[in-house]
């Protein structure tokens, strides 16, 4: 119990002072969106990196994300270290992006601010006007800030079963609209046990397997394609 809380505390103080230092940049009035881009990410990637570090928790790549930009990475989802493994992923080639969440995560009066002065960008699946809006700002970004990436979850939800979880149709639109390549991204481990169970004595490595570029066409095809040659490689 006292484990549980001690690693919530820390991530919620860390977490508020992280949005001081998002607002700073998120509200500036004199720079570029590209720049602004630029900072935010790695200002989130600190976090999180400090965030695993915290909790002993370190990242084993197998594969490299490709030099190019402008690529939506597809990715499982099982739990919220998701998202802070990914920004460790991503701080250790360099890159910046921001990741695709639905509304009601920027809604929630404990850590909503934190998405939305980090420089993510919401999406409300149940309004058509907000997914027009929401298909225009990205439009509009990627015309604007030239080394933009972005991340999301394709399944949608957090799933706590074997294998992968059905897709929505959003990340597929959304490469398809913006004419982005796609990098299908597997974490091989089920975060929410990790999560619980952190932080360690002795150091935890996570696996994170990256694909190769894909088209946007059968993007779920293409997605199982490689997530079975992963768990081939691992049976031999």
């Amino acid at each position: 119990m006292f484990k549980d809380l001690g690693k919530y505390i820390f991530m919620i103080e860390l977490g508020y002072k992280y949005i001081k230092v998002f607002k700073k940049t998120y509200f500036h009035p004199f720079i570029t969106q590209k720049y602004g881009y630029q900072e935010l990410s790695k200002e989130r990637q600190s976090y999180c990196n400090d965030v695993l570090k915290f909790l002993n928790i370190e990242v084993k790549i197998i594969g490299e994300l490709p030099k190019k930009d402008k690529i939506l990475y597809a990715i499982n989802h099982r739990s919220l270290l998701d998202i802070l493994v990914m920004e460790n992923v991503f701080s250790r080639f360099h890159k910046n992006g921001t990741w695709i969440a639905k509304q009601e995560l920027f809604d929630d009066p404990l850590y909503g601010k934190f998405f939305q002065y980090s420089g993510c960008i919401s999406v409300d699946l149940e309004n058509k006007r907000g997914l027009l809006t929401f298909f225009k700002k990205i439009k509009k970004t990627f015309a604007k800030v030239d080394d933009m990436n972005l991340y999301i979850f394709p399944e949608g939800e957090r799933f706590k079963g074997e294998g992968v979880q059905e897709f929505q149709g959003g990340a597929q639109k959304i490469a398809k609209a913006n004419n982005l390549d796609i990098v299908p991204v597997y974490i091989n481990d089920q975060l929410e046990k990790v999560f619980k169970n952190a932080p360690y004595q002795k150091t935890y490595t996570v696996e994170v397997h990256i694909g190769k570029i894909i088209s946007h066409e059968n993007l779920e095809e293409k997605y199982l394609e490689f997530y079975n040659t992963v768990k081939e490689k691992e049976e031999k």
